[in-house]
């Protein structure tokens, strides 16, 4: 059994709402954390349909059967649970509930209506490498097995795990989340993300190749960052009198499924593929979220460019006077061109920069304030940066 970072964080958040929500992709442990957390607890799927039709045959008695707590997986599937829900903690504040969801935005719209205030709500993305049982294993590796807690706990190959889970994505939830009449054109969407991974995020580049508009893929990206797919990091801003870009840079939220989406079946592949530096930046932002949501905190997380192309692959603003600045290399040895746009951005916010660091996949660590460089292992093996 993998332990789980975020387990002490959903029990302290049970202690002070009545109602904990734990959020994230499909088969990224929100179940068995949640039973492990919660042994006592009453468990029920709302992914079974035969479930979701007896507790609508009387919603209400099934709440009030349950008074000393119940877990409901997938609670997105049934909506008219959360004012039932709001009803019985309104009541009873002793009452205890958890609420699972591989929906972002179908669950959280519905505990905005009926749960605000009631809740308390958790993240949980798959495995970082704090969590993993082998840290050691070689990056490539890393990589392509990606986070899913069936690779590491259960041995499954990581090509089979992501082909299955590709396949009942685009299937299964795609479909449920929009109107999708040509989901071949949505899986070109898919893959195409992949290949511009830890880049810029232009709509009309997409629209262009894909022969649609600028509207539908607006529409498809929300899906794949409802659904935990990808997601975005926003160009750092402030009022510095020079023009910053404001196009979001696009991620996956595990590198397995991206590789996977790439056509890179094994390390051999991947040593040589002509994106796997992409691919490792990719691999140490999600860790950086990581370390954020396993703490139950939403992460500041920015890059910096401006129209002189001086770039910062992370800005980590850590409050409004303080940051710490990272630049990504998969390159196993450190040259000091690395730090150029890292001193360039320190020069411009002064003492706001507290900490500045390149993160490489090299073996050497010099850990100082300025220009340090890290083996990323060194960085995220207790989950700290």
């Amino acid at each position: 059994m993998i332990d789980r970072q975020l387990k002490s964080e959903l029990l302290r958040l049970s202690e002070s709402f009545p109602v904990v929500t734990v959020t994230g992709p499909r088969q990224s442990g929100k179940t068995t954390l949640c039973k492990i957390a919660f042994p006592d607890y009453e468990y029920v799927t709302l992914e079974d349909i035969s479930t979701r039709t007896m507790i609508e045959s009387d919603t209400l008695a099934f709440i009030e059967r349950h008074t000393d707590g119940l877990i409901i997986d997938e609670a997105q599937n049934m909506p008219e649970l959360f004012s039932h829900i709001q009803v019985a903690v309104d009541k009873d504040r002793t009452r205890k509930y958890v609420l699972t969801g591989s929906s972002n935005f179908s669950l959280m719209s519905k505990i905005s209506q009926s749960l605000a205030g009631r809740v308390g709500i958790i993240t949980l993305l798959p495995l970082s490498i704090a969590e993993l049982p082998n840290r050691e294993i070689d990056t490539n590796t890393l990589m392509l097995n990606g986070g899913y807690p069936a690779i590491w706990a259960h041995g499954i190959k990581a090509y089979d795990l992501y082909s299955n889970y590709y396949s009942t994505y685009v299937e299964r939830d795609v479909r449920q989340l929009v109107n999708i009449k040509n989901l071949s054109l949505f899986q070109r969407f898919m893959k195409l993300s992949a290949g511009r991974t830890s880049r810029e995020f232009v709509m009309s580049d997409f629209a262009n190749q894909l022969g649609t508009d600028h509207k539908t893929i607006q529409a498809w990206n929300s899906v794949l960052e409802t659904s935990y797919i990808t997601f975005t990091l926003q160009p750092f801003f402030r009022n510095i009198g020079k023009r910053i870009t404001k196009t979001p840079k696009q991620y996956f939220y595990d590198t397995g499924l991206l590789c996977y989406l790439l056509g890179i079946e094994n390390e051999k592949q991947l040593d040589t593929h002509p994106l796997r530096g992409q691919i490792f930046e990719n691999m140490v932002v999600v860790e950086m979220m990581k370390h954020y949501y396993n703490m139950g905190r939403r992460p500041n997380l920015y890059f910096y460019r401006d129209k002189s192309q001086n770039e910062v692959d992370v800005v980590d603003e850590r409050d409004y006077k303080s940051m710490q600045i990272f630049e990504i290399k998969s390159s196993q040895s450190f040259h000091p061109s690395f730090t150029k746009g890292l001193e360039y951005f320190a020069k411009l916010f002064g003492e706001e920069v507290t900490a500045s660091a390149v993160i490489y996949d090299g073996e050497e660590t010099l850990d100082t304030q300025f220009n340090a460089y890290r083996n990323f292992r060194n960085v995220f093996a207790k989950n700290r940066v």
